[in-house]
């Protein structure tokens, strides 16, 4: 049985496709665990999470897709259920229109810094549902409207007017002033 899972992956283990994944995404995957996850603590296990499920799904693997698209496929999967299975004591996720809606704080104005600039908008990019929050982490990874709609299962025009969407609305956000207090 182990003969033909690793013919079917191309002559290389489960194990193997781990750790090219690993090698070649480790970095973004810890992005994208920030992304979603505020609290560092909660994000280190997010984080092992993605990396458990990414080294199981290799016994499935069958080429399919690119490495990459799989990698971030299984990776965006696992924290949106991470994600949801924690909805009940994390504040309520919105949707596009209810970002788009939300109250700016006076105070926000004087955010000036860099690093508060995208604490806000990690903040959010945390506030939108999974697949909003899926789309333009990839899309801000550089990856293209294709290659995130073959991720997420939605067409790329559809992936497109979702990233233009939500590009203008941060942009909208941060000239006004950014998240906090909301």
């Amino acid at each position: 049985m182990r003969q033909e899972v690793t013919e079917s992956l191309g002559g290389r283990s489960p194990d193997e496709l781990y750790e090219e994944a690993t090698a070649s995404y480790g970095a973004p995957l810890e992005r994208l665990a920030r992304a979603y996850e505020a609290d560092p603590e909660t994000r280190r296990d997010l984080l092992q999470e993605i990396h458990l499920a990414l080294w199981r799904s290799f016994a499935r693997f069958d080429h399919r897709c690119s490495l990459r698209t799989w990698v971030y496929q299984v990776a965006h999967n696992t924290a949106a259920s991470h994600i949801v299975r924690r909805r009940r004591i994390r504040e309520r996720l919105v949707n596009l229109e209810e970002i788009e809606a939300m109250p700016v704080h006076e105070e926000n104005r004087l955010a000036a810094d860099r690093r508060t600039a995208h604490e806000d908008l990690l903040r959010l990019i945390q506030r939108l549902k999974p697949v909003d929050r899926q789309v333009i982490l990839s899309y801000l990874e550089g990856m293209d409207a294709a290659s995130i709609g073959e991720i997420t299962g939605l067409t790329a025009a559809n992936v497109a007017a979702k990233i233009h969407r939500i590009k203008q609305i941060l942009a909208r956000r941060s000239r006004r002033g950014g998240s906090h207090g909301e």
